[in-house]
């Protein structure tokens, strides 16, 4: 493998380089033989060897089974070890933390969710996230200890510069200035935070409809309406970590919401949200509005109204009313950003199917002048922590796997 411009050619440079291309490779095709892994890396069959029995001892491989199929003995084939490195996500909503263990693979091997109801909660946060974290350990047949990193997704952000969380008022007991510290002494690996958004972004980038984009916005709406944006292949965050709280945008057809940092809300947001489909299908004569979660209502609703097809069925009416008020908002994002693709996420948007996102489409066409690609996200199943794993095993991946130390 050749060295990038500025690297020092020293053998130990080149040998990481290799090695590291090596196990990319095992984590993207599987188990693969000496042979193969040295045709796909330019190795000769003697490096190729050397390199297997460096990473084997280094307990970063494992000799497995043999290839089949074909005349003579089966050659020998190695994948990356399951168990070189754990990490964990974490998905915090008000109602409750969903949290989970992968190993250095990628597979998840231990889930367990928290129901954290209340505005006031009983048991403080700390231990809401350490309860939550054991949990999916113990599932997994592990020590906390055995765990190299967690990522933790929220609504909202913590502000780089004052450490407080912004932009999620409606998470109650998570706005503490010592939150922080308080997590990183109860917890013995090291910690990341990132907004629940683009933590879907992520997942859609690593493994579903934004793989090989550079330049994308995903427009999110579940228990509430927000977008993450990735350029030049890099999640934007902003000065306060507030890029692509769209929720706030003023837009026509909503009052102008002032004081919105109080409120929690926005024109976007009371347009277009998850909260105001109930009462838009009341609007427009949809019968029967189920009752329960606004975020389960929304979805029911928006997957029976994606399965109309008459013009004057009110379901119909109410999907093409919801992705009207859609199109509004996402006007302003395409105008400014222009991406090469828009993926669609969140329940209450990915229940609508391929027919909720023509209707976007349409109307995105006749409000903003860049014509973006429009797709539903592929990665539906939490995906929020879906991406909180992807990132921690990114950094984790980055770590164990650097041979050259």
């Amino acid at each position: 493998m050749a060295g990038t411009a500025g690297t020092p050619g020293t053998p130990r440079v080149l040998r990481a380089m290799n090695d590291r291309a090596a196990l990319d490779l095992l984590l993207e095709h599987g188990p693969l033989s000496r042979t193969r892994i040295g045709k796909l890396t330019g190795l000769s069959k003697p490096t190729a060897s050397q390199l297997l029995a460096r990473l084997e001892a280094a307990g970063l491989v494992l000799a497995g089974g043999t290839t089949e199929g074909r005349p003579g003995p089966g050659a020998q084939l190695y994948e990356v070890n399951p168990a070189a490195a754990y990490a964990a996500g974490l998905d915090v909503t008000p109602g409750r933390i969903l949290a989970a263990v992968a190993d250095v693979t990628g597979r998840t091997v231990g889930r367990y969710e928290l129901p954290t109801p209340g505005r006031r909660p009983a048991v403080p946060v700390v231990q809401q996230v350490t309860d939550a974290l054991d949990g999916a350990v113990k599932a997994a047949g592990l020590d906390r200890s055995d765990v190299h990193r967690l990522v933790i997704g929220t609504p909202g952000a913590f502000d780089p510069g004052t450490g407080r969380l912004r932009y999620a008022s409606h998470l109650p007991g998570w706005h503490s200035p010592a939150l922080l510290d308080e997590l990183a002494a109860a917890l013995p690996m090291p910690v990341e935070y990132e907004n629940d958004v683009n933590l879907a972004a992520v997942a859609e980038q690593r493994l579903g409809a934004a793989r090989g984009h550079e330049d994308f916005v995903l427009l999110w709406n579940q228990e509430g309406l927000g977008a993450a944006l990735v350029l030049g292949g890099r999640l934007h965050r902003g000065w306060t970590g507030g890029a692509g709280e769209v929720g706030f945008l003023p837009v026509p057809g909503a009052p102008l919401v002032r004081k919105v940092s109080r409120t929690g809300s926005g024109g976007f947001q009371e347009l277009a949200g998850s909260q105001a489909l109930a009462g838009l299908a009341r609007e427009l004569g949809v019968a029967d509005v189920p009752s329960g979660p606004y975020t389960e209502v929304a979805a029911a609703l928006v997957a029976r109204a994606a399965r109309a097809d008459a013009d004057d069925d009110p379901h119909r009416r109410l999907l093409q009313t919801y992705a009207t008020r859609l199109a509004t908002g996402l006007a302003s994002l395409v105008s400014v950003l222009d991406p090469e693709l828009v993926v669609l996420s969140g329940t209450s948007l990915t229940a609508g199917g391929e027919a909720l996102r023509d209707l976007v489409r349409d109307e995105l066409e006749e409000l903003a002048a860049s014509r973006p690609r429009l797709t539903v996200g592929d990665v539906t199943e939490h995906p929020v922590l879906r991406g909180a794993l992807e990132s921690a095993l990114a950094t984790t991946r980055d770590e164990v796997f650097d041979t050259s130390r």
